[in-house]
């Protein structure tokens, strides 16, 4: 990969101080970041193999993090549904399932991430193996969690054993760029022996542990008559609460909840578009962000969302808090880049790796053409600027020019460098309407999530 130069950017590192250079310079070598300051002060190194000048007119910004999504072959096809009667129409897409279908639905969802500036995300579905062959195509950085349940009626998921043998395969694989984690689908769906194993397996391989909860409050109330306790109660005495668990949604939480999730140092993957889509609810993000938990943003995947553009999460997640409260200066754009950036590498333990523009860091990072009619005008007031906040409340995924992802140029000119995009959504295609007319035939199956 050599050296690359990025000179005369708007650089937002992300770092500590929420660094901003009006004219910087970020200096790559191989896969990781080795300088970054204001451009009159960074050298630049002789032997440097490609220079980008941004000419003031590009901003450069951490990859951006997408903490929960689901990869899916399919988008608009199920709607206008409360989530609790949503699921049971989902499912038929994994009773349809194959190897194949799950190959081209992350290829498809990766290369929509990727080009709107995402360079990792932590993806939750089945046959994850070919989950990362995509991401191997693509140069994506993922997290792979297999969706795994042991209650009858269930076999249409991963199990623990094949959770496992990911792990055992995969775990670390493509140069570091995958990572296997622990998958529980939900309360209803696993045993209690199945978070005894995902326990012991992220004990043993050292690996952490996600799932879902509290997405709505028809479902709290479900666990609450079934179990006779609160979902978060309920997985503390689980034993699976601690600083290597992540928790999508968290919507409905109590006081206690949320200090419980506090106090165990357990992170939240928030998901303000598909809960707000699916009227699951607003979540209390600024209470728990006040509690001192880590907060990620996810985008719940395409076939809840109805897309993957996290510039879109990041506008929905600040505005929610504002309208919610009343309160116009909730959860400000800082906050929300943050969110979306160095919160989210915290999140999935990679904080020391991605999440920020540091030298010693991994060179995930892109490049957002600002020289477009909804980023415009550039305006500066001593150090402060317009730029922070339009990124956050302007900006598209489709603003997204290069994106770099472990030193690699993998995105430029906002197409992909390593596929023939055309082909690719051809062959995408194809294979979601031979996935449909397969689905067709488990829809007199459809079971009730809750019976």
């Amino acid at each position: 990969m050599g050296c690359t130069v990025i000179r005369h950017a708007i650089v937002f590192t992300v770092n500590a101080d929420d660094a901003i250079y009006p004219d910087g310079t970020v200096v790559l070598r191989d896969n990781r970041i080795v300088d970054v300051g204001a451009s009159e002060e960074v050298f630049v190194p002789d032997d440097a193999t490609q220079t980008i000048d941004c000419q003031g007119r590009m901003a450069v910004i951490p990859g951006l993090i997408d903490v929960h999504s689901h990869s899916s072959l399919l988008r608009g096809v199920t709607e206008n549904l409360q989530l609790l009667d949503w699921l049971p129409r989902y499912q038929l897409e994994h009773r349809a399932l194959n190897e194949e279908d799950v190959y081209y639905a992350a290829l498809l969802c990766y290369l929509e991430a990727l080009k709107g500036g995402t360079t990792c995300v932590m993806d939750m579905y089945r046959f994850m193996h070919r989950c990362a062959d995509a991401a191997g195509v693509l140069g994506m950085r993922v997290n792979l969690v297999p969706y795994a349940a042991d209650m009858p009626g269930k076999d249409f998921f991963e199990t623990p054993e094949t959770n496992r043998k990911l792990i055992e395969t995969h775990h670390l694989s493509q140069n570091g760029r995958v990572r296997v984690w622990v998958g529980l689908e939900h309360l209803f769906y696993c045993s209690k022996d199945a978070f005894a194993t995902a326990r012991a397996y992220s004990e043993e391989y050292g690996v952490r542990i996600h799932t879902h909860s509290s997405e709505q409050k028809e479902e709290v109330e479900a666990v609450v008559q079934h179990f006779g306790q609160r979902p978060i109660a309920l997985f503390n005495e689980l034993g699976i609460l601690g600083e290597k668990t992540a928790i999508a949604h968290c919507v409905w939480l109590n006081e206690d909840e949320i200090k419980l999730l506090a106090d165990t140092g357990t992170s939240v993957a928030h998901c303000p578009t598909s809960n707000a889509k699916l009227a699951g609810g607003i979540a209390p993000i600024l209470e728990m962000k006040q509690a001192g938990i880590t907060i990620g943003l996810g985008t719940d995947g395409n076939i809840s969302n109805n897309n993957l553009d996290m510039f879109e999460e990041m506008k929905f997640a600040s505005l929610l808090q504002k309208v919610h409260r009343y309160d116009a200066a909730a959860l400000s754009a800082p906050e929300t880049l943050r969110m979306a950036t160095i919160e989210g590498a915290k999140l999935l333990g990679l904080d020391q790796e991605i999440g920020s523009i540091e030298a010693g860091k991994k060179a995930d990072l892109l490049l957002v053409d600002l020289w477009q009619p909804n980023l415009m005008p550039l305006v500066w007031d001593n150090n402060d600027t317009n730029v922070l906040w339009n990124l956050v409340y302007a900006a598209r995924g489709s603003n997204v020019h290069t994106v770099f992802v472990d030193g690699e140029m993998v995105v430029q000119a906002g197409r992909s460098t390593r596929v023939n995009e055309a082909e690719v959504l051809e062959a995408i295609q194809g294979q979601t309407l031979d996935h449909l007319r397969r689905r067709e035939a488990f829809k007199s199956t459809l079971t009730a999530v809750v019976n």
